[in-house]
Protein backbone atom coordinates (compact mmCIF):
# COMPACT_ATOMS: atom_id res chain seq x y z
CA UNK A 1 0.00 0.00 0.00
CA UNK A 2 1.54 2.96 -0.38
CA UNK A 3 0.32 6.89 -2.14
CA UNK A 4 2.94 7.40 -4.70
CA UNK A 5 -0.09 7.71 -7.51
CA UNK A 6 -2.08 9.61 -4.95
CA UNK A 7 -4.60 8.63 -1.98
CA UNK A 8 -4.80 5.11 -2.82
CA UNK A 9 -7.60 2.95 -1.52
CA UNK A 10 -7.00 0.62 1.01
CA UNK A 11 -10.07 -1.83 1.46
CA UNK A 12 -13.06 0.68 1.77
CA UNK A 13 -11.47 3.62 2.74
CA UNK A 14 -8.57 6.08 1.61
CA UNK A 15 -4.92 5.45 3.19
CA UNK A 16 -5.39 9.71 3.62
CA UNK A 17 -8.84 8.68 5.48
CA UNK A 18 -6.65 6.16 7.78
CA UNK A 19 -4.18 8.95 8.29
CA UNK A 20 -7.22 11.26 9.53
CA UNK A 21 -7.85 9.30 11.89
CA UNK A 22 -4.99 8.58 13.53
CA UNK A 23 -3.85 11.92 14.17
CA UNK A 24 -7.48 12.37 15.82
CA UNK A 25 -6.45 9.37 18.19
CA UNK A 26 -4.03 11.48 19.06
CA UNK A 27 -5.81 14.46 20.70
CA UNK A 28 -6.36 14.89 24.07
CA UNK A 29 -9.72 16.57 25.05
CA UNK A 30 -8.92 20.14 26.35
CA UNK A 31 -5.54 20.63 25.03
CA UNK A 32 -4.82 23.41 22.39
CA UNK A 33 -4.28 22.42 18.86
CA UNK A 34 -1.76 24.71 16.68
CA UNK A 35 -2.16 24.35 12.73
CA UNK A 36 0.17 25.51 10.08
CA UNK A 37 -0.62 26.84 6.55
CA UNK A 38 -1.68 24.39 3.75
CA UNK A 39 -2.28 20.96 6.17
CA UNK A 40 -5.63 20.23 5.08
CA UNK A 41 -5.32 16.34 6.44
CA UNK A 42 -4.62 17.72 10.16
CA UNK A 43 -7.13 20.18 10.07
CA UNK A 44 -9.56 17.37 8.87
CA UNK A 45 -7.88 15.02 11.70
CA UNK A 46 -8.32 18.06 14.39
CA UNK A 47 -11.65 18.09 13.43
CA UNK A 48 -12.79 14.40 13.47
CA UNK A 49 -11.42 14.44 17.28
CA UNK A 50 -13.62 17.53 17.90
CA UNK A 51 -16.56 15.70 16.42
CA UNK A 52 -16.02 12.55 18.87
CA UNK A 53 -13.97 12.29 21.70
CA UNK A 54 -12.64 15.78 22.03
CA UNK A 55 -15.36 18.37 22.16
CA UNK A 56 -13.39 20.80 24.56
CA UNK A 57 -10.30 21.74 22.40
CA UNK A 58 -8.91 24.92 21.28
CA UNK A 59 -7.75 25.76 17.66
CA UNK A 60 -5.11 27.70 17.06
CA UNK A 61 -4.85 28.70 13.33
CA UNK A 62 -1.97 30.57 11.16
CA UNK A 63 -4.74 31.21 9.00
CA UNK A 64 -6.27 34.70 10.63
CA UNK A 65 -4.05 34.07 13.20
CA UNK A 66 -6.60 33.55 15.82
CA UNK A 67 -8.10 31.25 18.83
CA UNK A 68 -11.08 29.80 17.97
CA UNK A 69 -13.43 26.69 19.46
CA UNK A 70 -15.77 26.03 16.99
CA UNK A 71 -15.13 23.99 13.86
CA UNK A 72 -16.52 24.60 9.97
CA UNK A 73 -16.02 21.90 6.86
CA UNK A 74 -12.89 22.23 5.20
CA UNK A 75 -12.84 25.22 2.55
CA UNK A 76 -10.46 26.96 0.06
CA UNK A 77 -12.14 30.22 -1.06
CA UNK A 78 -14.01 30.75 2.00
CA UNK A 79 -11.32 29.06 4.77
CA UNK A 80 -10.93 32.26 6.45
CA UNK A 81 -14.20 33.05 7.18
CA UNK A 82 -14.63 31.28 10.42
CA UNK A 83 -10.95 32.18 11.79
CA UNK A 84 -12.09 35.69 11.32
CA UNK A 85 -15.41 35.92 12.39
CA UNK A 86 -15.72 33.33 14.73
CA UNK A 87 -12.39 34.36 16.93
CA UNK A 88 -12.05 34.33 20.50
CA UNK A 89 -9.12 36.51 19.97
CA UNK A 90 -6.19 37.49 17.20
CA UNK A 91 -2.57 37.66 17.73
CA UNK A 92 -0.11 38.68 15.92
CA UNK A 93 2.45 36.10 14.71
CA UNK A 94 5.17 37.49 16.91
CA UNK A 95 2.31 37.56 20.67
CA UNK A 96 1.70 33.90 19.21
CA UNK A 97 5.14 32.14 19.13
CA UNK A 98 6.42 34.09 22.06
CA UNK A 99 3.45 34.48 24.18
CA UNK A 100 0.75 32.17 23.79
CA UNK A 101 2.15 28.90 22.40
CA UNK A 102 4.94 28.35 25.46
CA UNK A 103 2.25 28.91 27.57
CA UNK A 104 -0.69 26.79 26.24
CA UNK A 105 1.44 24.70 25.47
CA UNK A 106 0.30 23.71 22.52
CA UNK A 107 0.50 20.26 19.97
CA UNK A 108 1.27 20.54 16.43
CA UNK A 109 1.66 18.65 13.37
CA UNK A 110 4.04 19.49 10.72
CA UNK A 111 5.02 17.62 7.25
CA UNK A 112 8.83 17.63 6.97
CA UNK A 113 10.54 17.33 3.85
CA UNK A 114 13.07 15.78 5.26
CA UNK A 115 13.67 13.90 9.00
CA UNK A 116 16.14 12.00 10.46
CA UNK A 117 15.66 9.01 13.40
CA UNK A 118 16.29 11.69 16.12
CA UNK A 119 13.78 13.67 14.88
CA UNK A 120 15.48 16.52 13.75
CA UNK A 121 13.34 18.22 10.30
CA UNK A 122 14.28 19.41 7.58
CA UNK A 123 11.84 22.05 4.93
CA UNK A 124 14.10 24.36 4.04
CA UNK A 125 16.19 23.40 1.20
CA UNK A 126 17.63 19.81 0.06
CA UNK A 127 21.62 19.91 -0.62
CA UNK A 128 24.33 21.31 1.38
CA UNK A 129 24.76 24.63 -0.19
CA UNK A 130 22.13 26.83 1.16
CA UNK A 131 22.94 29.93 -1.46
CA UNK A 132 22.78 26.86 -4.30
CA UNK A 133 20.07 24.64 -3.00
CA UNK A 134 19.46 21.35 -5.26
CA UNK A 135 15.60 22.40 -4.27
CA UNK A 136 14.94 25.34 -2.35
CA UNK A 137 11.36 24.53 0.04
CA UNK A 138 8.72 26.07 0.95
CA UNK A 139 10.26 27.51 4.38
CA UNK A 140 10.73 26.69 8.07
CA UNK A 141 7.92 29.26 8.62
CA UNK A 142 7.63 29.35 12.76
CA UNK A 143 9.01 26.15 12.96
CA UNK A 144 12.37 26.89 14.66
CA UNK A 145 10.78 28.79 17.19
CA UNK A 146 8.43 26.50 18.45
CA UNK A 147 9.93 23.18 18.37
CA UNK A 148 12.91 24.59 20.35
CA UNK A 149 9.98 24.22 23.72
CA UNK A 150 6.97 22.67 22.39
CA UNK A 151 6.57 19.09 24.32
CA UNK A 152 3.62 18.04 21.97
CA UNK A 153 5.46 17.85 18.82
CA UNK A 154 4.19 15.90 16.30
CA UNK A 155 4.56 14.96 12.57
CA UNK A 156 3.05 13.61 9.06
CA UNK A 157 4.28 12.36 6.19
CA UNK A 158 1.82 11.30 2.72
CA UNK A 159 4.55 9.31 0.82
CA UNK A 160 7.08 7.23 2.85
CA UNK A 161 10.58 6.84 1.17
CA UNK A 162 13.97 7.41 1.50
CA UNK A 163 14.01 10.86 0.61
CA UNK A 164 11.99 11.96 3.23
CA UNK A 165 13.67 9.34 6.20
CA UNK A 166 17.25 10.40 5.89
CA UNK A 167 20.13 9.64 8.01
CA UNK A 168 20.84 13.00 8.67
CA UNK A 169 19.07 16.13 7.44
CA UNK A 170 20.37 18.28 4.68
CA UNK A 171 19.38 21.63 6.97
CA UNK A 172 17.74 21.38 10.51
CA UNK A 173 14.10 23.59 10.79
CA UNK A 174 12.84 21.19 13.20
CA UNK A 175 14.45 20.32 16.46
CA UNK A 176 14.97 16.72 17.37
CA UNK A 177 15.78 14.78 20.23
CA UNK A 178 19.17 16.27 20.62
CA UNK A 179 22.20 16.58 22.89
CA UNK A 180 21.80 20.74 24.30
CA UNK A 181 18.04 21.06 24.13
CA UNK A 182 17.45 23.36 27.29
CA UNK A 183 13.04 23.41 26.85
CA UNK A 184 10.77 21.24 25.52
CA UNK A 185 11.18 17.97 23.47
CA UNK A 186 11.64 16.65 20.05
CA UNK A 187 8.75 14.71 18.71
CA UNK A 188 6.72 12.61 20.16
CA UNK A 189 4.82 10.75 17.13
CA UNK A 190 4.58 10.48 13.59
CA UNK A 191 2.28 8.93 11.16
CA UNK A 192 3.27 8.26 7.60
CA UNK A 193 0.96 5.98 4.56
CA UNK A 194 2.61 2.84 5.85
CA UNK A 195 2.38 2.94 9.67
CA UNK A 196 2.83 4.82 13.18
CA UNK A 197 5.90 5.92 15.00
CA UNK A 198 6.98 6.92 18.42
CA UNK A 199 10.49 8.02 19.50
CA UNK A 200 11.04 6.19 22.41
CA UNK A 201 14.46 6.32 23.71
CA UNK A 202 14.66 9.94 21.49
CA UNK A 203 14.66 7.83 18.52
CA UNK A 204 11.86 6.88 15.60
CA UNK A 205 10.66 3.47 16.10
CA UNK A 206 7.81 1.92 14.66
CA UNK A 207 4.85 1.00 16.74
CA UNK A 208 2.33 0.08 14.10
CA UNK A 209 1.93 -1.45 10.50
CA UNK A 210 -1.06 0.14 8.41
CA UNK A 211 -3.34 -3.02 7.28
CA UNK A 212 -1.71 -4.75 4.49
CA UNK A 213 2.09 -3.23 5.14
CA UNK A 214 4.78 -5.08 6.42
CA UNK A 215 7.64 -4.51 8.17
CA UNK A 216 10.46 -5.46 5.23
CA UNK A 217 8.20 -2.57 3.24
CA UNK A 218 8.57 -0.02 5.71
CA UNK A 219 12.48 -0.58 6.47
CA UNK A 220 12.70 -0.85 2.46
CA UNK A 221 11.74 2.74 2.35
CA UNK A 222 13.62 4.31 5.58
CA UNK A 223 16.84 5.25 4.93
CA UNK A 224 18.26 4.22 8.36
CA UNK A 225 18.03 1.35 10.34
CA UNK A 226 13.85 0.73 11.54
CA UNK A 227 13.92 -0.13 15.36
CA UNK A 228 10.67 -2.01 16.03
CA UNK A 229 8.53 -1.96 19.50
CA UNK A 230 7.64 -4.90 21.15
CA UNK A 231 5.26 -5.97 19.45
CA UNK A 232 3.99 -3.92 16.23
CA UNK A 233 0.56 -3.62 16.27
CA UNK A 234 -1.93 -3.27 13.05
CA UNK A 235 -3.71 0.51 13.20
CA UNK A 236 -6.59 0.03 13.63
CA UNK A 237 -9.50 0.99 11.05
CA UNK A 238 -11.32 3.85 10.75
CA UNK A 239 -14.88 3.07 11.97
CA UNK A 240 -18.04 3.62 9.93
CA UNK A 241 -18.97 6.79 12.05
CA UNK A 242 -15.58 8.34 11.59
CA UNK A 243 -15.86 7.80 7.91
CA UNK A 244 -19.13 9.46 7.12
CA UNK A 245 -17.68 12.60 9.39
CA UNK A 246 -14.98 12.67 7.10
CA UNK A 247 -17.03 12.46 4.02
CA UNK A 248 -20.01 14.68 5.08
CA UNK A 249 -19.30 16.95 7.68
CA UNK A 250 -16.13 17.88 7.45
CA UNK A 251 -14.37 17.66 4.28
CA UNK A 252 -17.08 17.24 1.81
CA UNK A 253 -15.18 18.65 -0.71
CA UNK A 254 -12.35 16.16 -0.32
CA UNK A 255 -9.24 18.82 0.11
CA UNK A 256 -8.11 16.82 2.33
CA UNK A 257 -6.58 14.45 -0.67
CA UNK A 258 -4.38 17.63 -2.05
CA UNK A 259 -1.54 16.80 0.01
CA UNK A 260 -1.30 13.55 -1.65
CA UNK A 261 -1.33 14.94 -5.00
CA UNK A 262 0.94 17.13 -7.29
CA UNK A 263 1.63 18.76 -10.91
CA UNK A 264 -1.30 18.51 -13.26
CA UNK A 265 -2.83 16.01 -11.27
CA UNK A 266 -3.30 18.38 -7.69
CA UNK A 267 -3.56 22.09 -10.41
CA UNK A 268 -6.85 19.88 -11.80
CA UNK A 269 -7.78 18.98 -8.13
CA UNK A 270 -7.67 22.47 -7.28
CA UNK A 271 -9.98 23.45 -9.89
CA UNK A 272 -12.33 21.60 -9.07
CA UNK A 273 -12.84 22.23 -5.67
CA UNK A 274 -13.36 25.92 -6.16
CA UNK A 275 -15.61 25.28 -8.83
CA UNK A 276 -17.94 22.75 -6.47
CA UNK A 277 -17.33 25.28 -3.54
CA UNK A 278 -18.85 28.32 -5.45
CA UNK A 279 -21.88 26.28 -6.42
CA UNK A 280 -22.09 26.15 -3.01
CA UNK A 281 -21.87 22.20 -2.44
CA UNK A 282 -19.26 22.32 0.46
CA UNK A 283 -17.24 25.15 1.73
CA UNK A 284 -15.60 26.20 4.83
CA UNK A 285 -18.15 29.19 5.90
CA UNK A 286 -20.44 27.00 7.23
CA UNK A 287 -20.39 26.28 11.25
CA UNK A 288 -20.10 22.31 11.58
CA UNK A 289 -22.41 20.70 14.47
CA UNK A 290 -21.08 17.99 16.59
CA UNK A 291 -24.49 16.47 16.12
CA UNK A 292 -23.96 15.85 11.72
CA UNK A 293 -22.20 12.15 13.12
CA UNK A 294 -23.92 8.73 11.39
CA UNK A 295 -23.49 5.41 10.95
CA UNK A 296 -23.34 5.12 6.86
CA UNK A 297 -20.41 5.83 4.68
CA UNK A 298 -19.79 8.51 2.48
Amino acid sequence: MNSAMGEMMAGEYTIGELMCTCIARQIVDGEVLAQGLATPLVAAGYLLAWHTHAPNVYFASAIGQSVCREGAPLGLASVEALWLDKALRYFGFISAVCDLLPVARAREFFRPAQVDPSGSFNNIAFGKDYRMPRLRLPGAGGIPDVTTYLDNVCLYVTRHTRLTFVPKVDFVSGLGHVAGRRRGRGPTYLVSDLGQFDFENGRMRLTHLHPGVSIEQVQSKTGFPLECATPVRTTPQPTSDELHLLRVAIDPLGIRRLEFLSGPERRQALRAILAEEKRGDGGGSRQTSRKASGSSDG
